[in-house]
């Protein structure tokens, strides 16, 4: 069998990726451009990729392809149906990054609530030493004890997500899909949600279903005093409503560690937002803890192996 990773170098070098004796032949590349995916898994019977996309016709024109191993939770860069045409299996890695989501959430979330930044920027330029009195109280402070968070996503990262609210004090409500009428029990309406929730938090998937789930409707009825927190996919907001309803303050402010394209452009919306002292963006790290990483990388490698020996 012969695997190849078409962008290894979305890893640290440090981290190792071995295989047992069933694969043959492995071949990494730092990363592969569009154009040179077809040449690259012309004969792979195993592809690895993070977020290289793999087309319909790269799937179709493969001679030996067998299983492509997303090396992320999300599949959205592979034509599922497709694979499932020819027979391909798509194996995506979850559960790895069920600390570091969660508590990279609660790290931007914290930074809001309690204006971290602005206070952090004063320190630096001064401001501390030229007060009146012995502290600065110049933004407003919240707690997040009995605060509503309303969790848009209930799989493993909202579940954890829930128990971390819980341990601030906070009440927590699991919502229900959009548009869904039939309400799961301990679940809430969308609607409801959206409407009744301090903090809103997305760990949805990007789909079809998802796709520009938080717009100009939903901002409208958010509480002016909300946050909402994106750590899942870019696309699930409409990112230049985002704009419009932070700049007309029709909610609080927002922190995002994804965009709708990455590497994220300097002409996205969320670019003109990072000035402002109620936005917080990450490049798209809160997966990327070092003992998260060692974990995807470790039930990728048994995936393909438990695969391999199956077949």
């Amino acid at each position: 069998m012969k695997a190849v990773f078409l962008d290894r170098g979305s890893f640290p070098r440090d981290l190792s990726i071995r295989f047992n004796d069933t694969i043959t032949s492995y071949v990494e590349y730092h990363n592969t451009l569009e154009t040179e995916v077809a040449e690259r898994i012309m004969d792979a019977d195993i592809i690895l990729t993070n977020k290289v996309v793999i087309s319909r016709k790269q799937i179709e024109n493969s001679a030996s392809l067998k299983l492509i191993q997303v090396m992320a939770t999300g599949t959205n860069n592979v034509a599922i149906e497709a694979c499932q045409e020819k027979g391909v299996r798509v194996q995506n890695v979850e559960g790895y990054s069920a600390i570091s989501v969660p508590e990279h959430t609660f790290a931007m979330l914290l930074a809001l609530r309690r204006n971290l930044v602005p206070y952090l920027q004063e320190v630096q330029s001064g401001a501390w030493e030229k007060a009146e009195f012995f502290c600065l109280m110049d933004h407003p402070i919240k707690d997040l004890s009995g605060s509503k968070m309303a969790i848009i996503g209930s799989g493993q990262l909202g579940k954890q997500v829930a128990i971390l609210a819980k341990a601030f004090g906070m009440e927590v409500m699991l919502v229900e899909r959009k548009h869904q009428t039939d309400i799961r029990n301990g679940y809430v309406s969308f609607d409801q949600a959206i409407q009744e929730a301090d903090i809103i938090s997305l760990h949805c998937p990007l789909t079809t279903d998802t796709k520009n789930l938080i717009d100009d409707i939903e901002f409208k009825r958010m509480q002016n005093h909300a946050l909402l927190i994106n750590m899942s996919r870019g696309g699930i907001v409409n990112e230049e409503a985002l704009v419009r309803a932070i700049e007309s303050k029709q909610i609080a402010g927002a922190a995002f560690d994804v965009a709708t394209q990455e590497p994220m452009p300097n002409s996205s919306p969320l670019f003109s937002l990072t000035q402002s002292l109620n936005f917080l963006l990450t490049p798209h790290v809160a997966w990327a803890s070092q003992g998260a990483m060692e974990k995807l990388v470790q039930i990728a490698i048994n995936n393909i192996h438990a695969f391999v020996e199956s077949k």
